[in-house]
């Protein structure tokens, strides 16, 4: 094997690098059982103010303000704090009518200016709340959040041990009747919170606290500055980090359970998604002093941890060159372009195969309701290349390579991201969603979030502005039994 051949085959097997670090997580996740906070908890329950930033929320907040009330929680340690950022429907009315209500527990504040993001409006009531000594601890919430009812108390109990800063509960997705979209994201926060939180609690470092469920203990929000970082777009990562760097842990609360109403349509995903793709972009510069430093003793500085963290941020990239090396190698006529397209593919089937069915036995409640959007979450064409590569592996014939469709297949990694772009411009034509629906199964759920990812690249090196933009919601989040 020549020098060239050998480097062009190295590249592709880092088109697995992806599917291989989420199998090492998820093996880490199961020593979650055995290596958590649960032995340092204990009876904890500090006054709490729950922060609400809300704008035009007039469809969601009431329910909200209702559910975090109804908590398994003393009804004289917990209060709400509204931040009613300057909206211009019938929020404050709403707000109003839950203050008489329950007196003395909803606080309404209002901002003079509106819009200008969750974290400006945070800090408007974190300076308040934090001018009082009444609070012990501080929520953090979203305006539409669904709160089990154990959940404020499971999350406290994490409190009792002074070392630790913050925790964040399990969001999960719960728009009523979801659809397939809302299905994907199902499966995807089962994989990246109820497994991968797992797997950093075990590390001892958390990547970020769920923006709908983040629990400050008050001496370590006022360690961080006791405000939330407006210089990038991911405020709730900046937070994290902030906290865990200061000396303080960021806990994983799995059973402290909110539901949330997500994005029902590709363009708006497309919003959410590119403002947190181009957050961790902004957070992973700002840190750059942090990554791949395992003498510092903190979980943020790991082998393991900076590989989960680098690996979904450059996947398009990788993608993108496995697919180019491939294709050099069968352009060159090289006889290892098929054996290196093989072994990509088998290393890919493995960690799949492991991957889906652990994850469909780490939260069976939405595994029943996403196991579909589970399997096709790497896109019918790579299941189909997944299971055609592995019956080529015990084949008891011999095949070189696939003919002109080796071409066709070795494009692909990068191809799909192509694909996933069709379906979103395809989405708001007329008739277009069927097809819109058809392609993200087509091409996977999966190319669709790389796809984000390579355009945050994008807006990032051009210096786009740096707008936070509201994701609609409606009130349609329901707890599911």
């Amino acid at each position: 094997m020549s020098p060239l051949t050998f480097l062009l085959v190295a590249i592709v097997m880092l088109g697995a690098i992806a599917p291989v670090v989420g199998t090492w997580q998820i093996l880490l996740a199961g020593a979650h059982a055995i290596r958590n906070h649960f032995r340092r908890t204990g009876p904890c329950l500090p006054r709490t103010v729950v922060v609400l930033p809300a704008w035009n929320e007039a469809q969601v907040i009431g329910a909200t303000i209702d559910r975090v009330l109804g908590m398994d929680y003393p009804a004289d340690r917990l209060r709400i704090m509204v931040v009613d950022d300057a909206s211009t429907d019938a929020t404050p009315e709403v707000i109003a009518e839950r203050a008489g209500r329950y007196p003395g527990q909803v606080l309404h504040v209002r901002t003079e200016q509106g819009g200008q993001g969750k974290a400006h409006a945070l800090n408007h009531g974190l300076e308040r709340v934090l001018a009082d000594d009444w609070a012990e601890a501080i929520l953090i919430a979203d305006a539409d959040v669904q709160f089990e009812p154990g959940t404020l108390r499971r999350m406290a109990r994490h409190l009792a041990d002074p070392q630790v800063g913050a925790v964040t509960g399990y969001i999960k997705e719960g728009s009523h009747e979801p659809g397939y979209l809302n299905r994907f994201i199902a499966w995807e926060y089962l994989t990246a919170q109820a497994a991968s939180r797992r797997t950093q609690d075990v590390l001892g470092g958390m990547a970020c606290l769920a923006g709908g469920a983040q629990l400050h203990a008050r001496g370590s929000l006022e360690a961080i500055g006791g405000r939330i970082d407006t210089s990038t777009l991911a405020e709730d990562t900046v937070a994290t980090f902030e906290t865990q760097l200061v000396g303080r842990r960021a806990i994983f609360e799995p059973h402290g359970v909110v539901w949330a109403e997500e994005p029902p349509d590709l363009r708006s995903l497309w919003k959410q998604r590119i403002r947190w793709s181009r957050g961790n972009l902004q957070v992973t510069r700002r840190y750059r002093g942090v990554w791949f430093r395992p003498w510092r003793r903190l979980g943020l500085s790991g082998i393991t941890f900076g590989l989960a963290w680098f690996t979904v941020l450059l996947q398009p990239l990788l993608m993108i060159a496995a697919s180019s090396a491939l294709l050099v190698l069968l352009a060159m006529g090289d006889p290892h372009a098929w054996p290196a397209f093989r072994a990509l593919w088998v290393t890919t089937a493995l960690c799949y195969l492991f991957l889906t069915l652990s994850c469909l036995v780490i939260d069976r409640e939405t595994a029943r309701v996403a196991w579909r959007e589970g399997v096709l979450f790497p896109g019918v064409v790579s299941v189909a290349i997944v299971v055609y590569t592995c019956v080529q592996a015990v084949a008891p014939w011999e095949v070189s390579a696939p003919g002109p469709l080796a071409w066709v297949l070795s494009a692909w990694l990068a191809g799909c991201m192509g694909v996933a772009w069709l379906a979103m411009r395809l989405e708001s034509a007329p008739g277009g969603r069927w097809w819109s629906r058809g392609l993200i199964y087509l091409a996977g759920y999966g190319a669709f979030l790389c796809l984000v990812t390579l355009v945050a690249y994008v807006r990032e090196l051009r210096g786009a502005e740096r707008r936070w933009e509201k994701t609609e919601k409606h009130g349609r989040a329901l707890m599911r039994p």
